[in-house]
């Protein structure tokens, strides 16, 4: 796995789920007692008008994107988690069978780059409600 493949993951797996699971929450709270907070959300959500309903849609989405870009960004390492001058670093390997990637190196793309790139247009560029 490249590092492409890993983020085109992330995107799907992440991203693009976890703004389809919030969603669905505040359309449908799961469960057969949902938390009550998730069922007064829901409930206030369901009662927006269509253009507002929209707009929570986008924010769940910049939230989602906020979130994983900016993990991204620390398995990078160019968002700091630690403070001094004595700092750690982050190796992210994919592993499977004798296979061995590194995802995160000084010769590879940045992660949260790639992130950007395959996120933008969807994110900043059109109506996230519309999936």
């Amino acid at each position: 796995m490249d590092t492409d493949t890993f983020v085109g993951v992330v995107k799907t797996e992440v991203h693009d789920s976890g703004v389809r699971e919030v969603l669905e929450m505040l359309e449908r709270p799961p469960g057969r007692k949902p938390h009550e907070r998730l069922v007064e959300l829901s409930e206030w959500f369901r009662a927006l008008p269509p253009s507002d309903r929209e707009r929570v849609c986008w924010i769940v989405e910049l939230a989602v994107h906020s979130g994983v870009f900016g993990l991204l960004a620390v398995l990078d390492g160019v968002r700091a988690i630690e403070s001094g001058a004595n700092k750690g670093s982050l190796e992210l390997t994919y592993s499977r069978g004798a296979e061995r990637q590194q995802l995160t190196s000084p010769s590879n793309d940045f992660l949260h780059d790639i992130y950007q790139a395959l996120t933008y247009e969807q994110v900043f560029g059109g109506s996230a409600g519309k999936r």
